[in-house]
């Protein structure tokens, strides 16, 4: 896509899109010159953006391995960005070849590519749906169909509800989708982190985020902790991305950047 710059139908590629910015980070093809130059913008404020690419997928590996292991063989990835290697499918089924994904996104270019490249996937399913909306994307009868919503399922919520702006409608999305779990179900989340930051830079890249269809909003650790109410942390608990991608790391708490973590619901007694 860099080369020709060509976009399918109804996308405008003087716009930039959050996934297509991401996809640049991770070091991919399928983004627009508007895309480079905005998320090059986001660098030039966040030198260790294409770091926290990485190590957001490495969290999310890390994650899908340690549940698929542990049992969970169904994943709701909601917000799941352009599709790259180790996708969440791949990383379950080396653990539990019987895993079924239902992959959800609402850019249109998203979904072009995750289906062509999925179609000969029969434990997968992509649908257009927006985290907004969670309700809408849990009564889909394709999610239904593909998935039992009353067997344990992982919902996974990685480097996306920073871009809902409003701290009550992102704690309301998340006790939605926490509450729809069932007793065995787990949380998988990472959100960017404000912890000690230059307040400028994060008014430069919300207002860069603004020309896409979203923004960005950094919380702090109270907020983030606050998501997984209820839940069970998975050992090391909620921490730095940089830490979960790489166990030597031992980072400042206040440093800034994203947390992650791994709620689990607890079981049913007895």
């Amino acid at each position: 896509m860099s080369g020709t710059e060509k976009a399918p139908p109804g996308i405008d590629p003087r716009t930039p899109s959050v996934a297509r910015m991401y996809d640049y980070y991770l070091g991919g093809k399928d983004n627009f010159a508007s895309d480079r130059e905005a998320a090059e913008n986001i660098i030039k404020l966040f030198p260790n953006a294409r770091r926290f690419a990485r190590d957001n997928r490495a969290f999310l590996k890390r994650a899908v391995r340690l549940l698929a292991a542990s049992g969970i063989t169904q994943f709701i990835d909601i917000g799941t960005g352009l599709p790259t290697q180790e996708n969440v499918h791949q990383v379950a089924e080396r653990a539990a070849p019987e895993a079924r994904v239902v992959y959800v996104d609402n850019d249109p270019i998203v979904l072009v590519h995750a289906r062509a490249l999925l179609a000969d996937s029969p434990r997968t399913c992509v649908i257009e749906g927006d985290l907004r909306h969670p309700k809408a994307i849990l009564d889909d009868p394709r999610v239904g169909g593909h998935l039992d919503l009353d067997r344990p399922f992982a919902v996974i919520l990685c480097a996306i509800v920073h871009f809902v702006d409003d701290d009550d409608e992102a704690a309301s999305i998340v006790s939605y989708l926490r509450r729809s779990l069932p007793p065995g179900g787990a949380l998988v989340l990472s959100h960017g982190y404000k912890g000690v930051v230059d307040a400028d830079a994060v008014a430069q890249a919300r207002e860069i985020y603004t020309r896409t269809r979203g923004t960005l909003r950094l919380r702090d650790r109270e907020t983030i902790a606050a998501y997984f109410a209820g839940l069970d942390l998975v050992d090391p608990g909620l921490i730095h991305l940089r830490e979960w991608a790489d166990a030597e790391e031992d980072l400042d708490p206040a440093a800034p950047g994203a947390l992650a973590g791994i709620g689990l619901v607890p079981r049913q007694a007895g």
